[in-house]
């Protein structure tokens, strides 16, 4: 049985220690970083370590490949992506050209992934900034509409989808309002409940039906005026009532610090409040040791919409690559 976390590794090979620990405690997933990341083979070996271990070999392995910034795997190696926000400057001016740029860069990135044997990307960003918010997001969002942002975000969905790769829609609720930084410190977020609704909620609503979604260490003061999103019970009700979202939830890092206390209170206040999946990303072991003696076995529903998350992977579809990297360089104006 698998146990509720999601783990990070310390370097491009794992330790003894961390293959005694994985193969005791079963963590369901792995996510990678620019750490563990040397050369294809090198990724190709680190995955199937990581699945012996666990006694799993199609456990989720997962990775944040947006583009832009916030890219794992990059040149000379892997093509270096656009962000998201150039997708939606093409679709401010050509609709269709827009979404199609989406879908081909995402399936080519899902092409990356899947002959890795990374099963998950944490993308599509539904995030809506407004003005004077942290750029932690800026470009990352493919727009500053709500609309534009579902639309757009649904091309990448098919395009990972495609590829054989479950998206990770995040940041649940909205991570767009933001004044700081969660990596660094707890942004709180005063918009009304009926402004969330409005604006920040909408892209969520959209794809309440993906399999996974990552939280936001965030306070919605008209929600929770204390507790960010990750840690409370309300925020999460509403994300499972008025936003309607049915699949896993996972928690953005518990190593962040937006968030106070050890890393084991993190993790079991996450548990309490409704998250299905905790996530540990920075690859410290004693901190690992912490998760994995808090998360206890997925059951329940966590168990149930983890394993539907599974199910809805599917193998990729026929895909021509130099065909696909023409496209996406014209549509994106670029020498093909």
């Amino acid at each position: 049985m698998s146990s509720a976390f999601i783990c990070g590794c310390a370097a491009t090979v794992l330790t003894s220690d961390e293959q005694a620990l994985f193969a005791d405690a079963r963590p369901w997933g792995l996510i990678l970083f620019q750490r563990n990341i040397v050369s294809p083979q090198q990724v190709q070996a680190l995955v199937a370590a990581f699945r012996a271990a666990v006694g799993d070999d199609d456990a989720p392995v997962l990775v944040d490949q947006e583009g832009g910034r916030v890219q794992r795997l990059g040149p000379p190696l892997w093509p270096s992506y656009p962000p998201a926000r150039s997708f939606g400057a093409l679709y401010h001016g050509d609709k269709l050209a827009g979404l199609n740029a989406v879908r081909q860069v995402a399936r080519l990135i899902a092409d990356d992934l899947h002959a890795l044997g990374i099963t998950a990307n944490c993308l599509p960003v539904l995030d809506v900034p407004q003005p004077g918010s942290h750029p932690v997001i800026g470009d990352r969002a493919y727009a500053d509409m709500p609309e534009s942002v579902a639309l757009l975000a649904q091309a990448a969905i098919v395009g990972l989808m495609d590829g054989g790769v479950l998206p990770v829609i995040k940041h649940i609720p909205g991570h767009g309002r933001a004044m700081s930084d969660s990596h660094h410190e707890l942004p709180v977020v005063d918009a009304s409940l009926a402004e969330l609704r409005a604006s920040d909620f909408v892209p969520f609503a959209a794809h309440a039906a993906q399999p996974m979604a990552m939280t936001a260490h965030i306070v919605y003061r008209s929600i929770d005026p204390k507790t960010p999103a990750t840690l409370s019970r309300r925020v999460l009700d509403m994300v499972r009532g008025d936003i309607g979202f049915g699949g896993l939830i996972m928690t953005d890092d518990l190593s962040m610090k937006a968030l106070t206390g050890s890393i084991a209170e993190r993790a079991s206040r996450a548990l309490e409040a409704g998250c299905d999946m905790l996530l540990h990303c920075n690859g410290d072991f004693t901190e690992m040791v912490e998760v994995a003696e808090t998360a206890g076995p997925l059951a329940g529903q966590a168990l149930a919409r983890a394993e539907r998350a599974r199910r809805s992977r599917r193998a990729p579809q026929p895909f021509d690559r130099e065909q696909a990297l023409i496209a996406m360089n014209q549509l994106m104006g670029e020498p093909a």
